[in-house]
């Protein structure tokens, strides 16, 4: 058996930990769950990070860092009106493909009100750089107009939002979407 370096055993726990979260949110995932979906034991844990809270928030990171570069793919060499439907399709697809990537972004918006109610504004500054980070990249790609990122990203939270209810594409709820937002 070939054994895993630490790095490729800390970016294991990273995949199970986005796997864990996503179902089970910030509160209901134990540690132990996430050692053993990766087959390592709480204290190795441990010892390749810091605590619970690290290693969520090195999952919200990777899932914000996900969603930014399809963002960035989905809009290499194009501007405006064919960014903003390119980004849409791209992003309906993943969440679409990988629903683990919609549900732990919902979960680390909950961590994230959770802890700054809980006076943990640190927490919240991390993941809000990463946010910003793809707000960057949208906005950019969009010709730098504030109000078409705004409506772009207010939308794909509503998106979220519904899909996470389970919305259903035939649901009266989606007629008022721009056609390239409707889910297919």
């Amino acid at each position: 058996m070939v054994r895993m370096s630490a790095d490729e055993r800390r970016e294991s726990v990273i995949r199970a930990a986005v796997t864990e979260f996503s179902r089970g949110g910030y509160h209901g995932t134990s540690t132990e769950t996430i050692a053993k979906r990766v087959g390592v034991s709480q204290p190795y844990l441990f010892r390749l990070f810091a605590g619970k809270q690290a290693i969520f928030l090195e999952a919200s990171r990777r899932c914000c860092q996900d969603v930014t570069e399809v963002f960035r793919r989905a809009s290499e060499g194009l501007q405006g009106q064919e960014a903003t439907k390119a980004m849409g399709e791209a992003y309906q697809a993943l969440i679409a493909d990988d629903p683990e990537k919609l549900l732990m972004q919902m979960q680390m918006y909950v961590a994230v009100a959770s802890a700054e109610a809980a006076g943990d504004s640190e927490f919240g500054e991390a993941l809000r750089a990463e946010w910003m980070e793809m707000y960057d990249v949208c906005n950019l790609a969009m010709g730098a107009e504030v109000g078409e990122t705004t409506q772009f990203l207010a939308y794909g939270m509503l998106v979220n939002v519904l899909v996470s209810m389970g919305f259903q594409p035939e649901h009266r709820v989606w007629t008022g979407f721009y056609e390239e937002v409707q889910p297919k």
